[in-house]
Parts: C-alpha cells; structure tokens; sequence
C-alpha cells in the first residue's frame, strides 16, 4: 500500500522508495493544493529529478526560468541545479515525481512534514533537515 505523507498544502503518495529499488529510484505522486509551493528553493548534486503532470499545472522555476507542466508534460531537473515549485492556479494539481538515483526515501518528508505541522516551522531546523538529507537550500534575491 502506498504511504501518504502530508505537508500541509502539498500531498505526496510515495509508489517507490530507494529501499524498494535497491537505491535505484524514489517515485512519488504529488498533489499541490492551491497556492502551494516549495517553501525554499534548492538544489540537489546527488540525484536528477523528473516532474511528469498528471492533472492541473504547477509551475517549476528551474535555474531562473519558469516552466508549466500540464498533463503529458514533462520537465528534467539535473542535478546541482536550483529550482523550486507552486501551484498558481485555483484547483489542484499533481505529478509524478522521480528522484534518480533514489536517495530520499519517504524519511526526509516524514521529518519535514514534522517540522510544518508544530505551527511556525523553525527556518533553521529545516534547512539542517534538509542539508542532512542532500538538499542545499538557495535565497533568492
């Protein structure tokens, strides 16, 4: 069965883990509410990341440049590359996420969604969180 793991506005059913796969891939389905979005732009130097739209369309700013996925589309995020998400539309919208080689695993979500639901997340604790896991955390000017 499939493990949901919440992070308020931004839904995601993991189908695949790095355990499942002999570290080969993480794929997970994401579902971003309205206005949702990726709190902090990063990037990652050990993995790839393919984005493939299954409903709606969710906008990816990848090194500067937005791009929409609807339905069908896909984009490719290699790695070392900043980028991050949101949802500027007024319904859902989900895709289907895969991380090669797979390196996350359901625990990093687990330990965000932690710190998003204790109210305030504390910017400090999430980007140790991430950094632990291979996320490198970008301020935008």
């Amino acid at each position: 069965m499939p493990e949901i793991i919440n992070l308020g506005a931004i839904q995601l059913t993991f189908l695949q883990s790095k355990d499942d796969t002999a570290g080969s891939l993480d794929l997970f389905e994401m579902t971003l509410q309205p206005n949702a979005r990726m709190p902090i732009p990063h990037y990652h130097d050990r993995w790839d990341e393919t984005i493939y739209g299954l409903s709606g369309i969710s906008t990816w700013r990848i090194d500067g440049q937005d791009t929409d996925v609807a339905p069908g589309e896909t984009v490719f995020i290699r790695r070392g590359v900043v980028h991050g998400f949101t949802n500027r539309s007024a319904r859902p919208a989900t895709c289907l996420c895969m991380l090669s080689p797979g390196v996350l695993g359901p625990q990093y979500f687990k330990e965000m969604a932690a710190l998003l639901s204790a109210g305030t997340p504390d910017p400090a604790r999430m980007k140790e969180t991430m950094l632990r896991y291979g996320l490198v955390p970008v301020l935008q000017s």
